[in-house]
C-alpha cells in the first residue's frame, strides 16, 4: 500500500508569495505613486488627459497642423459650407468642389457639389511658414494634395484659378470673409488653452501665499484678510470681469491685451483655493513636525513653504485643474463681448462673436463650431480634476 505525501510549501509557496507582493510593493509606494496608479484606474479621466494632451499638442504645432495660415481668406467662398472629406478606391481621399450658385427664389448666395473633386492628403505641401517663428517648413498635417490638381476627374488650379493657386477647401466651413474656420480654430486654441492656463498659475501662487499667511501667521493679519475676501467674493463674477475687462485701453497692443486678460481672470480666481488653504494650515501648523521645525529655529518662511504646504500639494493640484475651465469660459464670456480680446487676435471666444446674430446662425450653424471645442476643454478638464481627486482621497472607494 503506497502512501501519498504531499509536497509542502513547493505549490502553494509561490502563490503566497504573488498574494503578498502587492501589499509589500504598495507599501514601498510614495504618495505620488499611489496617486498615480488610483488616477490610472479612472478611465474616463485618462480618457480626458488623453484629449487635453491632444489639444495641447495641436495648439504647440498649430503652424503644422492647420491647413492654411490664420490670415489666409478667399473672398469668392464666403459663409462657405462644411466640405466632407471622402475615400473611395478611384479618387483615394478628396472631397467635392464647391461651385458659388444662387437660389432663384430668395437670390441668396449658396453652393453647389461640383462633379470635380479635390484631392486631399496628409502632410502635403502648403503655404511656407515659419515653426514658432524659427523653423522654416511647407509640409502640412493635412490639406489639399496639389500634386494629383488637374489628373483625372480632379479640378484643374488653371481653369478655375487663373492666378494659379490652389483651389479653396473648407472642412468645418468658412466665415464672412472666406476664412477656413478650422484653421481658425486651431490657432485660437492657442490663446484660448494658454490664457487659461497662465491666468490659474497666477491664481494659484495669489491663493497659496495669501491664504497660507492668513493661516499661519492668524489674530489680525487673519481677520483682515478674511474681511477682504469676502468682500472680493461679494461681488458677481461675469460683471466684475466685464467691468476690469473696459477699463484696458482699446489702444493697447495684442500682447498687452492678451496680459491684461490674463490679470483680469486671475485676480478672482484665488479666493476659493486662499480659503482652503488657510484651513489646511491652520490644522497642520500645530502638527509635531511643525513644532520640531520651530524649535529647530527654521523660520517662519521655510515651515510654512517647505513643510506645510507640500502636505497637500494634491489638493491644490485638484484645485488648479478644476480652475482652468472657468478661466477659459471667463476668457470666451469676455471675448465675445468685445471687451476682452480683439482681432486680428484669434480665440474661440474672439470667433463666436460671429455668432451674435441669431439669423446668422440659422443660416450658418457651423459657426458655432467653436463651441464644440469649448465644451469638450471644459468637460475634459472637469473629468482630469474628478480623477486626481478621487485618485489623492485615501478614502475614496473608486
Amino acid at each position: 500500500m503506497k502512501i501519498l505525501i504531499p509536497r509542502l510549501g513547493r505549490s502553494k509557496k509561490p502563490s503566497l508569495e504573488k498574494q503578498s507582493a502587492p501589499p509589500a510593493a504598495a507599501s514601498e509606494m510614495s504618495q505620488w505613486q499611489l496617486i498615480r496608479r488610483r488616477f490610472a484606474r479612472h478611465r474616463l479621466a485618462v480618457f480626458a488627459l488623453f484629449v487635453l494632451v491632444v489639444f495641447y499638442l495641436i495648439a504647440a504645432f498649430a503652424e503644422m497642423v492647420a491647413p492654411h495660415s490664420v490670415e489666409w481668406r478667399d473672398l469668392d467662398y464666403m459663409f462657405a459650407p462644411p466640405q466632407i472629406p471622402k475615400l473611395s478606391i478611384r479618387h483615394g481621399l478628396h472631397t467635392d468642389a464647391l461651385i458659388p450658385a444662387h437660389d432663384p427664389i430668395t437670390l441668396q448666395k449658396g453652393y453647389r457639389a461640383s462633379e470635380e473633386k479635390i484631392p486631399l492628403g496628409f502632410f502635403v505641401k502648403g503655404e511656407p511658414y515659419r515653426l514658432w517663428n524659427l523653423i522654416p517648413l511647407q509640409r502640412r498635417l493635412f490639406g489639399i494634395d496639389t500634386t494629383r490638381l488637374g489628373t483625372g476627374d480632379f479640378v484643374s488650379t488653371a481653369e478655375n484659378h487663373p492666378e494659379e493657386r490652389a483651389p479653396s477647401f473648407y472642412v468645418l466651413g468658412a466665415d464672412k470673409y472666406g476664412r477656413d474656420l478650422y484653421s481658425r480654430l486651431i490657432f485660437g486654441a492657442r490663446i484660448s488653452l494658454s490664457i487659461g492656463m497662465l491666468a490659474v498659475m497666477i491664481s494659484v501662487t495669489l491663493g497659496i501665499i495669501i491664504g497660507g499667511i492668513s493661516g499661519y501667521v492668524g489674530g489680525f493679519t487673519d481677520d483682515l484678510i478674511q474681511r477682504f475676501m469676502e468682500i472680493l467674493r461679494s461681488f458677481p463674477q461675469i460683471p466684475l470681469w466685464i467691468a476690469l475687462g473696459a477699463l484696458l485701453p482699446a489702444d493697447w497692443s495684442q500682447v498687452g491685451v492678451y496680459m491684461g486678460i490674463t490679470v483680469v481672470l486671475s485676480l478672482l480666481g484665488w479666493t476659493g483655493l486662499a480659503r482652503a488653504v488657510r484651513g489646511k494650515i491652520m490644522s497642520l501648523r500645530e502638527e509635531e513636525y511643525a513644532v520640531a521645525a520651530r524649535l529647530l529655529g527654521a523660520g517662519h518662511g521655510r515651515i510654512l513653504f517647505k513643510h506645510l504646504i507640500p502636505g497637500f500639494a494634491s489638493h491644490i493640484i485638484v484645485s488648479l485643474s478644476l480652475s482652468v475651465p472657468a478661466m477659459i469660459l471667463g476668457e470666451t464670456a469676455l471675448s465675445f463681448l468685445g471687451l476682452g480680446l480683439r482681432p486680428p487676435v484669434v480665440s474661440w471666444g474672439v470667433m463666436l462673436q460671429d455668432c451674435m446674430h441669431m439669423q446668422t446662425v440659422a443660416h450658418y450653424p457651423w459657426l458655432l463650431m467653436p463651441v464644440v471645442f469649448i465644451v469638450g476643454a471644459v468637460l475634459a478638464f472637469n473629468y482630469v480634476g474628478d480623477g486626481i481627486r478621487d485618485a489623492a482621497d485615501p478614502y475614496s472607494s473608486k
